[in-house]
């Protein structure tokens, strides 16, 4: 998930913020994006959603004239000495979606692209909010449920990720529970993760310029942070992929400072920041996701993440997390577990995650905020989509796409073929400035009702030790075919620079 909020470099009237009043000099209109509900009896029916680009990347203005209350990484400390006095005199703004962002929807489709020129500089990256109306995010229940979307991460190289994750936000971005948010939801307010991110503006209805630090290549951080649970459905580029629980031990968006934010002490806070995650390439198969590989990247394909409760029902406790995908018409189940000591699964349960964090040399960060149980307790309140692409100023995408720590030797450390020295965002900002993802075909559903296609079994043979890379794969196939879906239209309406880091070795 994307926890690190992207750079915006732009000057002048455009410099990227949040606040919480609201301004009236660029109007605020939503990009439509269709999505859909199915069930296994009535097929997938047609919801008519937006989307809303996060606070933290919009225009910040007095609320009497046009003057910046933020510019580069610095605050206005005229009209922001203080929190409650910026809080007062700074409003946010309306977003020119395409021109200024990038951001374009299409029907079902969401395209955000990595760099956006425009005449004021450049903006980088994106994070934006899936909405059931213009004053309210889509809340999703996701438990004995499965959600399924199309993604075209061709044109993601190393250094970038594509995430699409649940986050535990209030449905309202806040705007009932602090007097001082007057822009809610419709202006992308109350973000928060598992990471407890300091680099927002705004947090719990208050400017977060007290203690701000920042330089002219970093995001500045203030000393509030807002954390909340956090389901990484998705984080990947054309290289790597993984997804993650990130359980915490508050219940919704919760404002922290010091020690509870996990700073400087990353395990020190009230979340978990590394998760559980299952990276194929990091699990030992190294021929499943890539260019021309099982998941052949280099075309669009289908993500299906299944939530599976012990008693079958929405009401139980979430005891497994299933991935599968569809490429081609083939259902590709997801690849198997080959590191030695860890149980020969492809799917996420407490049992992989206490051994994976055992054999890999891992904290217990994990089982300590409460694991997959306080997770499903999560996706049974509730959680807002989020939608992004950043690149990543810590540490460069490397404990996604590389080896990471960058000496280690041992299994766990070996997340994809990127070089080490790859991700660096002048860089990829240079040389993938045209790079771009595209999310579709978003679906929630039935166990089952979501997608079609014919299934393959997987044999396989697994070599593997500690220190060694590699490992052997015999595949048969077999063919039945899947339930099928139907589609019909209903009327109505609808990161950080400390990203996804699992493992050992987080600075």
């Amino acid at each position: 998930m994307f926890k690190s909020t992207a750079l915006l470099a732009l000057s002048g009237l455009l410099a990227g913020v949040s606040a919480q009043q609201v301004g009236t000099l660029t109007a605020e209109t939503h990009p439509a994006l269709t999505w859909y509900k199915c069930t296994t009896a009535g097929g997938c029916v047609a919801q008519a959603g937006k989307v809303v680009l996060d606070a933290n990347w919009r225009w910040l203005h007095s609320t009497t004239s046009s003057t910046n209350c933020y510019t580069g990484n610095a605050w206005n400390t005229s009209l922001c000495p203080d929190a409650a006095t910026c809080t007062a005199n700074c409003a946010l703004d309306g977003a020119d979606y395409s021109g200024t962002y990038g951001v374009t929807a299409s029907g079902n489709a969401l395209t955000l692209k990595f760099v956006t020129p425009n005449s004021n500089g450049k903006n980088v990256g994106s994070r934006l909010y899936l909405m059931s109306d213009d004053t309210h995010y889509n809340v999703f229940k996701v438990l004995n449920q499965e959600f399924t979307f199309d993604v075209d991460v061709s044109q993601l190289p190393c250094g970038l990720n594509g995430a699409l994750y649940f986050s535990e936000m209030d449905a309202d971005g806040g705007m009932a529970k602090y007097s001082t948010n007057k822009a809610g939801a419709k202006y992308g307010t109350g973000y928060c993760d598992s990471q407890c991110p300091r680099d927002l503006k705004f947090i719990a209805g208050q400017a977060n310029n007290v203690g701000w630090t920042g330089s002219s290549t970093n995001s500045g951080t203030g000393n509030m942070g807002s954390c909340c649970n956090e389901m990484d459905i998705w984080e990947a580029n054309s290289i790597s992929a993984a997804y993650t629980p990130h359980p915490c031990d508050p219940t919704g968006p919760y404002k922290c400072t010091g020690a509870e934010c996990g700073y400087p002490s990353r395990y020190s806070g009230v979340c978990d920041p590394d998760g559980c995650d299952f990276n194929s390439y990091r699990q030992g198969d190294h021929d499943f996701y890539g260019p021309g590989k099982t998941v052949d990247t280099t075309k669009k394909f289908t993500v299906v993440t299944q939530f599976i409760t012990d008693n079958g029902t929405a009401t139980g406790n979430l005891s497994e997390i299933r991935r599968l995908y569809v490429q081609n018409g083939v259902v590709i189940a997801n690849s198997v577990n080959k590191i030695a000591g860890i149980p020969a699964v492809n799917s996420i349960t407490q049992a992989y995650c206490d051994a994976q964090k055992s054999v890999f040399g891992d904290t217990t960060s994990f089982q300590n905020h409460g694991g997959l149980t306080a997770m499903g307790k999560s996706l049974g309140r509730g959680g807002v989509l989020v939608l992004s692409v950043w690149d990543d100023y810590a540490v460069n995408m490397l404990w996604l796409d590389s080896t990471y720590p960058t000496d280690c030797t041992k299994e766990g450390c070996f997340r994809g073929t990127c070089a080490t020295t790859s991700g660096v965002p002048s860089d990829v900002e240079v040389s993938a400035a045209s790079a771009q993802v595209t999310y579709s075909n978003i679906k929630v559903g039935d166990i089952g009702s979501t997608y079609t296609g014919t299934t393959t079994s997987t044999t396989t043979t697994k070599t593997s030790s500690t220190t060694s890379k590699t490992s052997t794969t015999s595949t048969t196939s077999t063919t039945s075919k899947t339930s099928s879906t139907t589609t019909t239209t209903a009327g109505g309406a609808t990161q950080t620079h400390y990203g996804q880091c699992g493992g050992i070795g987080y600075s």
